[in-house]
This record gives C-alpha cells, structure tokens and sequence, in this order.
C-alpha cells in the first residue's frame, strides 16, 4: 500500500504522458501504462524514482479489455489504490478527408479514444468509490474538439469530441462521490504525436496560426494537469480547459 497519492497514467511512454510523470513525481507515486515503447516507459520510470517516487510500469493497449484488466490489476497489486487517472492514451493517423478514411481506421481510432478512454476511467471510478476518498479524473481531448480538423483528421476530432461530453456526463455521475472530472483541450504541442500521424514537423509548420506564434510543450499541458489533478483545483470539475497558445 502506498503512503503517497497515486497516480495511473495511460500513454506515459513519450510526451504529455512521459512529462506528467516527471512533473509529478514530487506528489504522486505512479503505474505508467504504454502500449509498445519500452524504452520511452523505463525511461519515465527512472526519471520518477531519481526524484524518490515509486513507479511501475504495466505494458497494455487500451483498445484491449484484458489489457485494462492488466493495467489495473498492477495498481491493485502494487498500491491496492488510486487518487488519480490522467487517460492520456490517444492515437492519430495519417491526414486524409472522410471520403479517404476507411472502416478499419475509424473503428481503431474510437477503440482506442473513445472506448478504451471510457473504460479505464470505469476502473478508476469503481476503485475510488470503492476508496471513499474521492479523486481525479484528467481525460486528454485536444483543441481539435473544437476546431474539427477538416482535410486533416476528422476522424480524431470526431473522438476527441466525445471525450469533452464524456467528461462532462461523467463528473455529473460521480460528482457527489467526491470524483472530479475535468478535460484538457491541448493545442498544437511539440511531440511525437505528430511523427505518427506522419508529419513530424507539423507543429512548427502550423505555429504561425497560433495567436502566441509558437507551438506549445509536453511540460506546459502536463502543468495544467497536474493543476487541475491537485486540490487546488477542488472547485473544478466537468470542465475542458484549452491549453492552446488563444488557438
């Protein structure tokens, strides 16, 4: 049983993921998820306990129920609780208009950001109803909710969308149980993201759209999380905050 706040977040491996977990470390104790990035998972790890944290990590693919399963039963086995869910796990594909999207692809990308995200947030809600302590809930949209990626992704917009009425169907859900549900819309932020979805320059190219005229960071977005994770932020909940440069 850990002393410490726990935190689970899903996609830790690289960017937002990897730099709550850096940031966090003076607060929580952590499970970092990740799906295939082993290396970029250790390395979050090594960074958490340089900084005297206790972290584990649990290898599992959010589009996968046993995977859940899995990422769950390593907090229970190695906490027995959690305080904090920060649902960063979230794919994006390569840019391409709806007449170019097949079945295939908007079925993996609401498996994973839209059903998967839904599910482990389920896991969280019952462990911390279960707990009686309340917690937090930090599920990753982005601005694309808004703005709808049009000749880009809509498919991703589209799910990211569901994730901000999620967020706001869920707090009124859990609201009385002490469970705070927010969501953090960011912009366009410098991480690997984009490399996936084959533009690796894509944040740099689009900066000059932003009001700011420059692309956000990993480290910036993981700040308004770990904010909105934290007690300071106890009044907040059902709410998206845009983390986006005035995009």
């Amino acid at each position: 049983m850990s002393k410490r706040p726990v935190c689970l977040i899903t996609g830790a491996s690289a960017g937002i993921g990897a730099a709550c977990a850096r940031l966090g470390a003076a607060d929580y104790d952590f499970v970092l998820a990740f799906r295939s990035d082993v290396d970029g998972a250790n390395a979050a790890k090594a960074s958490v306990e340089a900084a005297g944290a206790t972290a584990v990590v649990v290898q599992g693919d959010v589009a996968e129920p046993d995977d859940i399963a899995t990422i769950f039963k390593a907090v229970d086995d190695t906490f027995g609780r959690i305080d904090v869910l920060i649902n960063n796990a979230g794919i994006v594909d390569k840019t391409a208009k709806l007449t170019e999207i097949d079945h295939a692809r908007l079925t993996r990308m609401m498996n994973v950001n839209v059903i998967g995200a839904m599910l482990v947030a389920k896991e969280a809600v019952i462990r911390m109803q279960a707990q009686g302590t309340g917690g937090s809930i930090i599920n990753i949209s982005s601005a694309a909710a808004r703005l709808g990626s049009g000749n880009q992704y809509v498919d991703y917009a589209a799910s990211k969308a569901a994730i901000d009425t999620f967020t706001k169907g869920l707090s009124d859900e859990v609201a009385a149980d002490g469970i705070r549900v927010m969501s953090i819309r960011p912009g366009l932020i410098d991480t690997e993201l984009h490399a996936k979805g084959g533009e690796p320059g894509r944040a740099q190219k689009l900066a000059h759209m932003v009001p700011m005229r420059r692309e956000g960071s990993a480290e910036e977005v993981a700040k308004a999380i770990l904010w909105l994770a934290s007690d300071d932020a106890s009044y907040v909940t059902g709410s998206a905050l845009d983390v986006t440069g005035g995009r």
